[in-house]
């Protein structure tokens, strides 16, 4: 009688491989191939520039399922979004996620208003830290964690234009400093 063996499926080979090695993965546009999923990660990247981000936190986003797949598919952009709060409720104002290609497009609208997920502690504490200071809350990004998709949020202080323009500066020396010393150092 012959002994069946099991081959280890080609998904384990990949798993194993990156755990012995967790600094290797594969970066493709928005998307990160882990050991253990698909990650796909979606920056504002002009909040960056236009804010000084004091805090950050993690909330759940209340979406629809062809929101999800779109997601999930990098179709979506938070440029111009900011987030409300209502009440006792905080929502994401202006954020698109595009159609997803396989799901009946009547009545959907990409920038509608999503309520987002947080523990009433939380939105108190954050009501006290905007009424308080100056300070504004501003959509980072977009990520999965594991089947759920998340908001980064970032609890901010706008920037004025001198300072933008000593942000873009200091940018434009270093990448010159990068330029003019990238074959002479080893």
């Amino acid at each position: 009688m012959l002994e069946s063996r099991s081959l280890p499926s080609m998904t384990s080979f990949w798993q194993a491989s990156l755990q012995a090695r967790p600094e290797s993965r594969i970066v493709v546009s928005n998307f990160v191939l882990r050991a253990s999923n698909l990650f796909m990660k979606i920056t504002n990247r002009k909040a960056f520039f236009d804010y000084e981000i004091i805090d950050r936190f993690e909330a759940g986003i209340h979406l629809v399922g062809s929101e999800v797949k779109s997601l999930r598919g990098g179709h979506a952009k938070l440029d111009g979004s900011y987030v409300k709060v209502i009440g006792s409720e905080i929502y994401l104002v202006g954020a698109q996620i595009f159609p997803y290609l396989y799901a009946r497009p009547e009545g959907y609208d990409p920038a509608r208003t999503r309520k987002l997920l947080l523990h009433k502690k939380e939105i108190v504490s954050l009501k006290g830290k905007i009424e308080g200071a100056n300070l504004t809350l501003v959509p980072l990004s977009w990520y999965t964690k594991g089947p759920l998709v998340k908001l980064e949020v970032g609890l901010a202080k706008g920037k004025k234009q001198y300072e933008k323009r000593e942000a873009k500066k200091r940018e434009d020396q270093r990448r010159d400093l990068e330029t003019e010393f990238r074959g002479k150092v080893k």
